[in-house]
């Protein structure tokens, strides 16, 4: 016999109606089986230790802040001086390093822990850390900012952990900035040291060489025997005197000619007669005595104070108790749901 629709539905109606009076009359076991579950996730809210969080937030330093990194870095020295993103990349680069992160699991993480949570899997341990300590990256809002947050138990604690994280990633970009600029510093007075040792070789083998010539001349001089310099009257003395080099050298005489060369002999520096060599020695000296120090440098600038948190993150437990209530509920509608199908199944 084919069904008909409406006996159907009807059916379905007077099962749903009927599923729905048995669950009522079991109202009693779902709101106990709701009220225990609620009870567990109350006293798990209430029992759990808090965990609190601390955030400090990074940005670029101050062009006051940079200035004696650039410190005799001009165009025309030949140093190009440091902009405040060059700075702010060797910090951003040391914040997150490998390095810092190990460094302060070993000498900062690790001595906080309990002994017998350091005899642990030394991987699961940094694993843990790495979950606790994160670096928050730049945001389009913020394109410049960074931020390091610590969670853990202890509200000073974490608040500590921040605050020497990011010391430690400053001092290690700082250092890293002195050591680049104290290299490029030595670099270049020894570049000068060594265009001076050129000059001053040069200007020994020109002195050399003068005397070489001048004894020449006062040989020729004394075989024609020429003391002194001849008189020459007229513009022809004019156009003579200043012809006295080279050939006619020794047209100086004799006695000119001996001084001259006894004063080039015993001549014990030529560094007066370089041309721009103080200059040169001056800016050696300045790169050699170059020094920069870190109290008077940042490389980063802290974006507000560092607050020691005095409102725990977790657990939440308004949120807890909620789930332990929707969660209690519906176990406790399936327990009966499954109760009735079962007495259900067993009267037919």
């Amino acid at each position: 016999m084919a069904n008909n629709p409406a006996n159907t539905q009807g059916m379905n109606e007077i099962n749903l109606y009927e599923l729905v009076v048995a669950l009522w009359a079991q109202k009693f076991l779902i709101v106990g089986v709701a009220l225990i579950v609620t009870l567990a996730a109350a006293t798990y809210a209430f029992v759990s230790k808090p965990v609190y969080e601390a955030r400090v937030y990074l940005q670029p330093p101050t062009l006051n802040g940079i200035a004696d990194f650039n410190y005799g870095r001009t165009r025309d020295s030949e140093l190009t001086p440091f902009t405040i993103k060059d700075v702010y990349d060797v910090f951003t680069r040391c914040l997150q390093s490998e390095t810092l992160r190990r460094a302060f699991f070993k000498d900062t993480y690790l001595p906080s822990l309990s002994e017998s949570e350091r005899g642990g899997s030394q991987d699961v341990l940094y694993s843990k850390f790495l979950r606790e300590l994160t670096i928050g990256f730049p945001t389009k809002e913020q394109p410049d900012r960074y931020s390091i947050a610590a969670e853990g138990e202890d509200a000073a604690q974490v608040t500590e952990w921040v605050k020497t994280f990011a010391a430690r990633a400053g001092s290690a970009a700082e250092n890293e900035m002195i050591r680049n600029t104290t290299r490029e510093a030595e670099v270049r007075a020894r570049n000068l040291g060594q265009q001076i040792s050129t000059i001053q070789e040069t200007e020994s083998r020109i002195r050399q060489d003068s005397i070489t010539r001048l004894r020449e001349a006062l040989t020729i001089a004394e075989a024609i025997g020429l003391q002194n310099p001849p008189i020459i009257s007229g513009n022809l003395s004019a156009e003579v005197s200043a012809a006295m080099d080279g050939q006619l050298t020794y047209m100086r005489g004799s006695k000119a000619l001996k001084a001259e060369i006894e004063n080039l002999e015993n001549r014990k520096s030529d560094d007066p007669f370089i041309e721009k060599l103080r200059a040169l020695q001056i800016k050696q000296s300045f790169y050699q005595d170059l020094q920069v120090s870190p109290e008077t440098v940042s490389v980063y600038r802290q974006d507000g104070p560092i607050e020691q948190p005095d409102r725990p993150i977790k657990p939440k437990k308004g949120l807890i108790i909620l789930l332990g209530l929707l969660l209690g509920t519906i176990l406790g509608v399936m327990i009966a749901l499954i109760r009735y199908l079962v007495l259900t199944k067993k009267g037919a």
